[in-house]
């Protein structure tokens, strides 16, 4: 069984909603490699690691792409529980903001699929739940 599943804590992990000319960098998870549903590159932090510092090593990870951090957004909580209610899944993801540096988004094993977009227009693009209330933040959050 994962370490994931059913834990005795919350899991902490990081994201980073990256932007390079008014897009923002999105990837989808292996799980869903077929039904691509699209959310910030990110992932667990680590033991003696900071929240910025799990999200800009996750981001080269996952996606190849370098980052600066500008702001945090958010966190969000995602918890899943059971047909017996016991909870299975619980995540609290912080969320930052920041700029490109460099790099080219690049699919690989955590993220078959990557794309740049509107933030404000997603249209029929499949994302995690509250995708875009954490882009509005970052939009809003850039323009201070």
């Amino acid at each position: 069984m994962s370490d994931r599943l059913y834990p005795n804590r919350p899991i902490i992990a990081a994201s980073i909603a990256v932007f390079r000319d008014g897009k923002v960098l999105l990837a989808a998870r292996k799980e869903t490699a077929l039904n691509p549903v699209y959310s910030l590159p990110g992932g667990l932090v680590e033991i003696g690691e900071t929240l910025q510092e799990a999200a800009l090593r996750e981001l080269q990870e996952e996606v190849a792409v370098e980052a600066r951090i500008t702001g945090f957004i958010d966190h969000v909580e995602f918890i899943e529980r059971d047909h017996d209610e016991k909870v299975k899944r619980h995540f609290v993801v912080n969320a930052f903001v920041g700029e490109w540096i460099a790099g080219e988004a690049m699919t690989g094993p955590e993220a078959p699929h990557v794309m740049w977009a509107d933030p404000q227009a997603l249209g029929g693009i499949a994302t995690t739940k509250g995708l875009s209330v954490i882009l509005d933040k970052a939009v809003a959050l850039r323009r201070r």
